[in-house]
């Protein structure tokens, strides 16, 4: 599902991801909200709809185009309130949501990060294969959206599993280096002199000593003092 953020006019898209890169629309319209009424009962329409076009086509991903400041400071506001009822109305249902910048978008549909509207439009409208131009421009902002998604999903899940693949492989060396060190420890242990114990064992020094100067006494009795 894509979604153009806005308070006054919010484009809704659905589409189907098929073999490769082929995307297939299901539906596309535009919520909006009467600009004299307040931002209470603004937000609540919006969410009210959103939730309505999320229940009855259940997708299985949300994405949002990721706002930035454009010079007026009031639509900026009126859209960041938009966003977060939209991400609210996707997470109540468990849908987890990503965010596109609007070159991001453009990079993806258009192969120009800098394309206008109208060329977005036509791309938008060659690639889905519809009989006519999607309005208003909201509309088609939405299904680029959701076409931005469906070809940079892949990529995404690729990216994700190659940092599960990094993190498991770290985790599995640092297993290993520590099996190896514990080994190296009891081989310095084993390796060690035991010290005499009441148990009677005795240092492999001394016991050598020990019995060095027996077989010297035995030798020259009269020779050899005891140490």
């Amino acid at each position: 599902m894509g979604i153009d953020p806005g308070l006054t006019r919010c484009g809704l898209s659905v589409v189907q991801a098929g073999h490769g890169r082929t995307v297939y629309p299901v539906s596309v319209g535009v919520v909006r909200t009467p600009s004299d009424a307040e931002l209470a009962e603004r937000l609540l329409r919006l969410s009210r709809a959103v939730g309505e076009w999320m229940d009855e086509y259940t997708p299985d991903v949300v994405a949002i185009e990721r706002i930035f400041e454009r010079g007026n400071v009031s639509t900026v506001m009126n859209t960041a309130h938009a966003v977060g009822v939209l991400i609210l109305a996707a997470a109540e249902r468990g849908l987890p949501v990503h965010m596109y910048t609007p070159s991001e978008v453009k990079k993806a549909v258009s192969g120009n990060g800098r394309a206008d509207k109208k060329q977005m439009t036509v791309m938008i409208t060659r690639i889905l294969g519809l009989a006519e131009a999607p309005k208003p421009a909201d509309a088609a902002d939405a299904l680029a959206l959701a076409v931005c998604h469906c070809w940079r999903a892949p990529l995404l899940m690729r990216t994700q599993m190659t940092a599960a693949d990094l993190e498991h492989r770290r985790r599995q060396y640092q297993g290993k280096l520590g099996k190896a060190k514990s080994t190296l420890n009891a081989k310095n242990t084993a390796d060690q002199p035991t010290e005499s114990s009441g148990s009677g064992t005795t240092n492999i020094v001394d016991r050598e000593r020990a019995a060095h100067i027996e077989s010297a006494k035995a030798a020259h009795p009269s020779r050899i003092d005891p140490p």
